[in-house]
């Protein structure tokens, strides 16, 4: 775009410098390899809910979000109805088993639960699903930047990664953490604008536009058809992305590891529960937008469906209006990029390189090598991105699929891990190889569509893994330690607490708040259940 301006650009080179001036700021507080990871434990529980809402829900959302709902319909809320219940389960069984453990990565469970392979295998699984994904994020901002400067993608991806990158390898998780809250509010505020100013320029009074686009099939949310080709259908949403959110958001290092920087247990799980509250009505609000916009369009087809919102803002010429959503994308995509950056440095460090290649050195060692984790990845991750350039779909959809493959092995060892009495490491190890492999099979060879991936691969690992381990290792002869009833079973038998204030210690037992989340859960339904029928 030629013509972004002094304004424009004035807006976006101080977002960028702002940026890498906070990441300088906090390098000094980062002394060890603990403080790049945890941030000395003393972050307040809000900063890391945002971030922690940032980081997912602003996860190309600006951009996907809207151009998913534009070509398909309202009906794509159904995949994110689910966070109520996903937090319900995060906060309730994951969350108690890493905080008390006092872990930098969640994968070490994985070791106490079962055994080195079973750690190794899930922190391998990590690295490549989120570099893939980061990958995405990176081209989504890297087309941002083309859109409105013209700079050729590729080099686009580049600058993004290094500004990502710098701010990332000085303040370790806490700049992650406190950018993200930046990040959010620009992305809010941007989210904001865009949302007025498109109401103000509709060619019709909104009831009018609605009622055009209800009769188009565009404003029902709730698509209750058992069709498992259709990817949005609130079965698909409400059971299978159940599933698949539970696993981003409970055994995912990145999405986790920021709640691990909280003081207490409970902070860290009212760090999660502002995502269980939050999420609905800010994916809400993009797809909103995706629909009016097909209104604003009449429905034309764009060369690339992700640019609508940008080309919209351009459109509308207000003045520093491109400068504030050029800054609200990037801060979109630069939320998880630099998550993921972080943790995914941590995993190399902690899971591989301090296991197996440099055991017994010192934290500042640690501390420097995890950095050096930081640019190896963060190089890694431009060739994806490259190669995602050529996409023209939804990036956030794109995202979502990447993930639908690796999910369900995640599930499903960790869910074992929680429950089974009998399984073992090298029957959870058969099962994650049988369950990779039906699932490539479901996606080669049938029209089902990728939200049901994390439900066929955790049923599979679930059914190949325990008569597995019965065969390979035999029956056991207690629950694990590891497990949720051998926590509750330790506790009882040590007479340790089973609350830390209002919060429940052990996993399994519900904390009070959380049934609000199943309340506000029916309430989501209800009012798009009502949305469209009060259209005339």
């Amino acid at each position: 775009m030629p013509d972004f301006g002094a304004l424009n650009w004035a807006i976006l080179i101080a977002y960028l410098a702002g940026n890498l001036a906070l990441g300088f700021a906090l390098s000094k507080r980062v002394a060890s390899a603990e403080d790049f990871y945890l941030g000395r434990r003393s972050t307040p529980w809000w900063a890391i809910g945002i971030s922690v809402v940032a980081t997912y829900v602003s996860a190309l959302s600006f951009l996907g979000g809207p151009a998913w709902a534009y070509e398909e319909s309202l009906a794509v809320i159904a995949i994110h109805l689910n966070y109520p219940i996903v937090i319900f389960l995060v906060v309730t069984f994951f969350l108690p088993f890493f905080f008390n453990s006092g872990v930098a990565s969640i994968y070490e469970y994985q070791e106490r639960r079962f055994g080195p392979s079973a750690r190794s295998a899930m922190s391998g699984i990590f690295l490549v699903s989120q570099g893939l994904t980061s990958a995405a994020i990176l081209y989504g901002t890297a087309l941002v930047i083309e859109f409105i400067t013209g700079v050729d993608v590729l080099y686009a991806i580049v600058i993004v990664t290094l500004v990502a990158l710098v701010y990332t390898i000085l303040g370790g998780i806490a700049a992650v953490i406190w950018t993200d809250v930046i990040q959010a509010g620009v992305l809010l505020v941007g989210a904001g604008i865009i949302f007025y100013a498109l109401l103000t320029e509709l060619p019709f009074p909104l009831v009018e536009m609605l009622s055009s686009l209800k009769s188009e099939g565009k404003t029902n949310a709730l698509d209750f058809s058992f069709d498992f080709t259709r990817e949005a259908t609130v079965w698909s949403g409400v059971i299978a992305m159940a599933l698949y959110h539970t696993t981003v958001y409970g055994a995912n290092q990145m999405m986790v590891q920021r709640t691990l920087a909280a003081k207490n247990i409970g902070d860290a799980k009212k760090s999660y529960l502002m995502m269980g509250f939050a999420a609905f009505f800010i994916y809400f609000l993009f797809m909103f937008l995706g629909v009016l916009f097909y209104g604003y369009y009449d429905g034309i087809e764009f060369e690339n469906s992700n640019t609508i919102i940008l080309a919209f803002a351009s459109d509308y010429a207000l003045p520093g209006l491109m400068g504030v959503i050029a800054a609200a994308v990037i801060a979109a995509a630069m939320s998880s990029l630099d998550s993921s950056l972080n943790s995914m440095a941590t995993v190399s460090t902690v899971d591989f390189y301090q296991r197996f290649f440099r055991p017994g050195r010192s934290s500042a060692h640690y501390l420097k090598t995890s950095r050096v984790f930081t640019v190896i990845w963060a190089a890694a991750i431009i060739g994806p991105a490259i190669a995602l350039s050529r996409s023209e779909g939804s990036i956030l959809q794109t995202l979502s699929q990447l993930g639908s493959y690796f999910v369900g092995a995640k599930l499903s060892m960790y869910g074992l891990g929680f429950f089974s009495k009998h399984a073992s490491e090298r029957g959870v190890l058969v099962g994650v190889v049988v369950g990779f492999m039906v699932v490539w099979g479901v996606a080669a060879f049938t029209d089902i569509s990728w939200p049901w991936y994390c439900l066929i691969g955790g049923v599979v690992n679930v059914a190949v893994s325990l008569p597995a381990s019965l065969l390979l290792d035999g029956r056991q002869s207690g629950y694990s330690i590891y497990t949720v009833r051998g926590q509750l079973k330790q506790h009882m038998e040590r007479s340790l607490p089973l609350k830390e204030g209002n919060w429940y210690l052990v996993p399994g037992r519900v904390d009070r708040v959380c049934y609000l989340l199943l309340a506000f859960f029916v309430l989501t339904l209800l009012f798009l259940a009502l949305f469209e029928r009060l259209i005339p």
